[in-house]
């Protein structure tokens, strides 16, 4: 996270949900209450990390899965999430879907859910505070970010090239709202299109901007399942921006359902 100005930076750090995850307050909070709130950041996705993995036998996905815990007996947030996946597959027109195996898996929708909800319960009202300028929460690379009103700040969020990790394609200001990023990236192809159970191909990454992570960080996988020469998904996106880039290098960009520009990556130098 970078900025156009230089106010005090003050960053709490820990590694879950298998990223690193950091809470930024920019400016000069007070001590107490900005530890107060990353710990309650840290607490909230540590909740979701034992609640929804399906990579621990112990957690309230798979202990539902095995019929030893009833739906009305699992975390609150279970049937929250359930909800918010099901009007999410109705969305996009089934580019997600967290029960395209057989078996309900949400892990695909809860990170930017858990992270946009950790930021909103115990960053935002952070930027009311005296000497406060900004708030926000990386979750590896997916943030969610706040600007107090009347601040002389934007977040500018750098979108790298997913063909050469320390080069910048193109940097976003955002002041208040959330930034995504989904693709194949360092974990291979693990986006997976629901409609053929085959790992999504075409798209490099893609980058989403809007109001919350939930939102941004579930269309950015939609635009790398659809594809890069698809885009019949956006009008349904809403108020959002980005930019998509192809495996061999071309980009797409858009903003609020048009699409914008069509460019080469060599066009962007």
């Amino acid at each position: 996270m970078s900025t156009v100005s230089s106010p005090a930076r003050h960053v709490e750090v820990a590694r879950m949900m298998g990223t690193v995850v950091s809470v930024h307050v920019m400016g000069d909070p007070d001590p107490e209450v900005f530890a107060d709130a990353a710990d309650a950041c840290f607490a909230h996705l540590r909740r979701a990390d034992r609640v929804f993995p399906t990579y621990r036998d112990d957690s309230d996905v798979m202990r539902l899965r095995r019929g030893e815990l009833a739906p009305q007996d699992a975390d609150p947030w279970v049937a929250d999430v359930a909800d918010a996946c099901a009007r999410a597959e109705a969305e996009t027109g089934g580019l997600f879907s967290a029960t395209w195996s057989g078996q309900w898996d949400p892990t695909g929708y809860v990170k930017g859910w858990a992270v946009e909800g950790a930021a909103r319960a115990h960053l935002a009202s952070l930027v009311a505070q005296p000497g406060v300028v900004a708030a926000g929460i990386n979750a590896g690379g997916d943030m969610q970010l706040f600007t107090a009103p009347g601040a002389d700040w934007t977040w500018n969020v750098g979108i790298a090239d997913p063909g050469a990790s320390a080069r910048v394609l193109a940097t976003v200001g955002v002041r208040d709202g959330a930034v995504a990023t989904s693709g194949p990236g360092e974990r291979g192809s693990h986006i997976v299109d629901p409609r053929t159970g085959r790992p999504a191909a075409g798209v490099a990454s893609a980058t989403v901007v809007a109001a919350g992570l939930a939102d941004a960080d579930l269309w950015a996988t939609a635009a790398v399942v659809a594809g890069f020469d698809d885009l019949g998904w956006l009008p349904r996106a809403g108020a959002s921006r980005g930019m998509i880039v192809a495996e061999d290098g071309r980009v797409r960009r858009w903003l609020d359902g048009t699409e914008v520009s069509v460019v080469a990556a060599d066009a962007l130098l």
